[in-house]
């Protein structure tokens, strides 16, 4: 969140005709928790219809942008080399599940950057639910509740999304802004940017901004509006009895969105103002101290965020995406079996394959039946291929790539991988393997391929070797299984 107050007097000019691509403090008191109530009978029928996001994943994303920060000078500051690492996370997650992303240069921000936007493709172009948060931090920290929560919050809603794949009555965009800290920056360029038919597509925005303080209260951006109502709805059926976010007004990038007479809405837990003693009694924490006690500071670690208020946050966008853009219906899923010939023992189709790979060669044993695909093992500079195009259904639960492999080296190193197994599904790395994995016999491998729900994509391994000592990776049995 940008650190003071703009002024109401402030104007914005809308250019029209350019167009846009489509897109470690620990709390003084237990988290704020609400008190238990029965939830309205509408509420909780649609709210099963939402998935649940896993607070777990949301997490991991946090301590990706904490590693990042980290790696880079200690924050993850517009322009700056964290900001970028930070950016280029989201976006080749946002690719792999099936995304149309693009960058838009800020070039009138204090610190040049990009803006990331990502459309989901589907639901009509002209019926836009937009949510958007800010990428970056202040330079003082890692800025992990302001705003990697934020942040991650929507990233595992796409990714959610994505892997659901629904039926849409609306297309959803999501944003992740540049250059908040310094004014509201990114936001306001790709809002001056919009042309005013563009505009009018963006049926509601809603911005999500500091979202796990831990003294947090249940804040929503103009409660009482229409635009508001999904979000107040779930909220609403935990007990949590949420409030203006008073302090947040101006102050974030809902603010363009709303003085180009966009409908604006969002969530949040609060910054540096103090929790009133009604709060505390009503939510839980600590009356008379901060929000965030790590505002704009260094301790903006992942050690300062509440898990029960990011959990709230996360479930009710979810909530939200679904009321307003997901049909009544979603894919069925069909389940089952999507690799053919995963044995190899139907000849090489449909495999593609370096010569030679698919083989029944005595020298390394199939797992099972004659043959296998054995890739490298010449301890020369070498590198062999295997690969097959798969469609994945969507709808379903779970997507495990499984394979059976054998490593087999003459390399004596305990430390250095000399000779590799790559496996991908499309341009995405799932897992490496190497000479330090070598052992004996077969070693079944499973990987999570739910990000590539509903697509078509090519999945490899890819063996190379450097110029000396063998090393043999030998594959049978490998399984795409959707269920």
């Amino acid at each position: 969140m940008r650190g003071r107050t703009l002024s109401a007097g402030i104007a914005l000019a809308v250019f029209a005709g350019m167009t846009v691509p489509l897109a470690a403090q620990p709390a003084t008191a237990s988290p704020p928790t609400a008190t238990t109530v029965t939830r309205p009978i509408a509420a909780s029928a649609a709210a099963l219809a939402a998935p649940d996001i896993s607070i777990t994943n949301v997490q991991a994303h946090l301590t990706q942008f904490n590693a990042i920060a980290t790696s880079n000078g200690g924050n993850r500051r517009a322009g700056s080399a964290g900001y970028t690492a930070s950016l280029n996370y989201v976006k080749t997650r946002l690719q792999s599940a099936g995304y149309t992303v693009s960058e838009q240069y800020c070039s009138s921000c204090r610190y040049p950057s990009n803006n990331l936007i990502a459309e989901w493709p589907g639901g009509p172009a002209d019926q836009v639910v937009m949510f958007g948060a800010h990428l970056d931090g202040v330079s003082a920290g890692p800025g992990i509740n302001d705003n990697a929560t934020g942040s991650s919050t929507l990233l595992e809603n796409a990714l959610v999304l994505a892997a659901q794949n629904p039926t849409m009555t609306k297309r959803v965009r999501f944003a992740w802004w540049t250059d908040e800290e310094q004014g509201l920056n990114g936001s306001r360029f790709y809002v001056n940017s919009l042309s005013a038919t563009q505009r009018g597509y963006i049926k509601g925005y809603y911005n999500f901004d500091m979202v796990g303080s831990t003294n947090g209260g249940y804040f929503i951006n103009r409660v009482t509006s229409t635009t508001a109502a999904p979000l107040k709805a779930y909220w609403d059926s935990l007990g949590l009895q949420p409030e203006e976010n008073v302090e947040g007004q101006g102050r974030s990038d809902d603010y363009y969105f709303q003085q180009a007479g966009i409908p604006t809405s969002g969530y949040a837990a609060g910054a540096s103002a103090r929790k009133t003693s009604a709060q505390a009694a009503k939510w839980g924490g600590t009356a008379n101290s901060a929000y965030d006690p790590c505002y704009h500071r260094s301790c903006d670690t992942t050690a300062n965020v509440s898990a029960t208020v990011l959990n709230r946050a996360a479930d009710g966008v979810a909530y939200a995406l679904w009321q307003l853009a997901v049909g009544g219906s979603t894919p069925t899923c069909t389940g089952g079996q999507v690799v053919g010939n995963g044995g190899f023992e139907s000849g090489t189709t449909p495999w593609t394959a370096s010569s030679g790979v698919i083989t029944n060669a005595s020298g390394q044993p199939a797992r099972t039946g004659s043959y296998k695909a054995w890739l490298n093992g010449f301890g020369t500079t070498r590198t062999e291929s295997l690969s097959q195009s798969v469609t994945l259904p969507a709808g379903c639960s779970t997507y495990t790539l499984s394979f059976w492999l054998h490593i087999d080296t003459a390399e004596t190193t305990s430390s250095t991988a000399y000779d590799r197994l790559t496996v991908q599904a499309g341009s995405t790395t799932l897992a490496t393997y190497s000479n330090l994995n070598a052992a004996t016999g077969y070693v079944q491998r499973s990987l999570n391929a739910a990000a590539f729900a509903g697509q078509t994509v090519t999945l490899r391994f890819t063996g190379t070797e450097d110029s000396s000592l063998q090393t043999t990776f030998v594959i049978d049995d490998v399984t795409l299984l959707a269920s």
